[in-house]
C-alpha cells in the first residue's frame, strides 16, 4: 500500500490567497439535488486502482443495492496528485462527497473548516465500533474531522543469519539498537540499520524523538524538544552516525534505500509495514527465507507508531445524509476485514481486529509479521500530532540533526538553532 512519507504541504504557501474563503466555499452545496430524489455520492480515493477495482466495484454495487436511488462515483486519484486535487476542489466549492486522506493533510484543511464536524453528525455508537486511539487521530482542536480506514503499523524485519554471526537478538528498544550495530559492523563488516534523515522523507527519525521521550510542540505550538531529552536524541543518532554504525547514505537517500539494502543482506533490520513482506518474497526469495518479524523498535515509553488512512467528508456536500452512511457503510467491520485481506493491511476497527486472520500462534512470513502488527494496535498512536506546519518541522529538525552528525554545529547549537526556527516561522 502507499502509505509511506506523506507530501509536501507547500501547497498553502502558493494557495494561501484563496484560504481565507475556504470557509465559504465549504459551505455551499455544490449541486441541487435531482427532483426525482437520487442521489450520487462521489468518492475519490487514493491510488487504489487496479490492485482494487473488483474490490470497490463489489462494494459500491452492494452498497447501491441496500441503498435504492443512491450511486456511488468512484473516482481514483494518483496518490502525487490528490493533494493538489483536493485542494483545487474545495478551494472551487466543487468537491466529492466522501475523500480518502490521510490524518496529517486532512488536519491542514481541517483548521480551515473544510470538513464536516463528525462529532454532532455520527451516532455515539457509530463512533465505538472503531479503536479509540484511532478515532482520536482524526481530531484537531477536540473536534473529530474524519473516519478512520485502514491502518499500517513497522514491524522490524531482521535477517536472522547476520544477527546469528553476530552473535545478538533482535532489538526492541533504540538502547538495544546501538549495541546491534556496533556487534553487527564489527562481527560481519555489514550495518545492522538504516533510517533516512532526508527532510522530504520518511518522519522515522521525527517519531524516534516521541518514542524516547520528547515533547515535539507545546500547547501553544512553541518548540518543546528544546530539553535535556530533545539534546539526548540528537547526541545519540549523531554518535551512531559518527562511529560509522549508519551508512553515509543516510544522510542523502530515502526509505527506499533501506529497502534495497535489506534485499541485498546489507543490513541486518528493516523497519517496514507486514505489507512489504511479500515484496521481499518476489525480490529476494532468499532473504527472505531468513528473514523473521519482530516489534518496532521504540524508546522508554514504549510507544508505537500507526499510520492512519481516513475519510473525510467536505463541508460543502449536498448529500450530507448520503456521504456519512456511505463513509461508515466503507469502514465498518465487515468491509474493513474484507479490504484488510486484500490489501494486507490493518483494520481501524475493534471487531474487525479480533478476527482469527490476525492470529499470531503457528504463523511465521507475511502472516507472523501481520500478527505482530495487529498486537501493536492495542497502544498504537499518531505519534507526531496534527497540525500545521508539521513537515516543516521535520524539515528544520533533520537539517539541524544533519549539521550534528557532519560536526558542523555542535548537539547543544543545534537543538538551540532548530527551535529558533521553529519559532520563528
Amino acid at each position: 500500500m502507499r502509505l509511506r512519507s506523506y507530501a509536501r504541504f507547500g501547497l498553502f504557501a502558493l494557495l494561501g490567497l484563496m484560504m481565507s474563503w475556504l470557509v465559504a466555499c465549504g459551505s455551499q452545496p455544490s449541486a441541487t439535488a435531482p427532483a426525482d430524489g437520487s442521489q450520487e455520492v462521489e468518492f475519490w480515493t487514493m491510488q487504489l486502482q487496479p490492485d482494487f477495482t473488483d474490490y470497490f466495484n463489489g462494494l459500491i454495487a452492494d452498497y447501491e443495492a441496500q441503498n435504492p436511488g443512491t450511486t456511488v462515483r468512484w473516482v481514483d486519484v494518483p496518490w502525487a496528485d490528490m493533494q493538489s486535487k483536493i485542494l483545487t476542489a474545495v478551494t472551487a466549492g466543487t468537491a466529492p462527497d466522501v475523500v480518502n486522506l490521510n490524518p496529517d493533510f486532512a488536519a491542514q484543511l481541517a483548521s480551515r473548516n473544510a470538513w464536516m464536524p463528525l462529532d454532532d453528525n455520527v451516532p455515539a455508537e457509530a463512533k465505538q465500533v472503531y479503536l479509540p486511539n484511532i478515532w482520536d487521530a482524526n481530531t484537531l482542536n477536540g473536534q473529530s474531522f474524519g473516519i478512520p480506514w485502514y491502518l499500517t503499523t513497522n514491524v522490524t524485519l531482521h535477517n536472522q543469519e547476520l544477527l546469528a554471526t553476530a552473535g545478538v537478538e533482535p532489538p526492541t528498544t533504540y538502547a538495544e539498537l546501538a549495541e546491534v550495530a556496533r556487534q553487527v559492523k564489527e562481527k560481519t563488516g555489514k550495518y545492522a540499520y538504516f533510517t533516512t534523515f532526508v527532510p522530504e522523507d520518511s518522519a522515522d527519525v521525527l517519531q524516534s524523538f516521541v518514542q524516547m521521550g520528547v515533547e515535539l510542540v507545546d500547547d501553544q505550538g512553541q518548540a518543546a524538544f528544546d530539553t535535556d531529552a530533545g539534546r539526548a536524541v540528537f547526541q545519540y543518532w549523531t554518535d551512531l552516525y559518527q562511529q560509522e554504525l549508519l551508512p553515509q547514505e543516510v544522510l542523502t537517500q530515502g526509505h527506499r534505500r533501506a529497502i534495497e539494502l535489506f534485499q541485498a543482506g546489507e543490513v541486518a533490520l528493516l523497519s517496514t509495514g507486514a505489507e512489504f513482506f511479500p515484496t521481499i518474497e518476489a525480490n529476494a526469495p532468499d532473504i527472505a527465507a531468513v528473514t523473521g518479524s519482530g516489534p518496532q523498535i521504540t524508546g522508554d515509553t514504549g510507544k508505537t507508531n500507526v499510520a492512519v488512512m481516513n475519510v473525510v467528508i467536505p463541508a460543502g456536500t449536498d448529500v450530507p445524509d448520503a456521504a456519512i452512511d456511505f463513509a461508515l457503510y466503507v469502514t465498518n467491520d465487515a468491509n474493513q476485514l474484507a479490504f484488510a485481506k486484500a490489501a494486507n493491511v490493518l483494520p481501524s476497527t475493534t471487531g474487525a481486529l479480533e478476527d482469527g486472520y490476525f492470529a499470531a500462534e503457528g504463523t511465521k512470513g507475511v502472516e507472523k509479521a501481520r500478527s505482530i502488527s495487529a498486537e501493536q494496535m492495542n497502544q498504537a498512536e499518531v505519534l507526531i500530532p496534527a497540525m500545521d506546519g508539521v513537515k516543516e518541522l521535520q524539515a528544520i529538525i533533520y537539517d539541524n540533526l544533519q549539521a550534528t552528525m557532519l560536526g558542523q554545529k555542535t548537539v547543544d547549537q543545534a537543538v538551540s538553532d532548530a527551535a529558533a526556527a521553529w519559532n520563528a516561522r
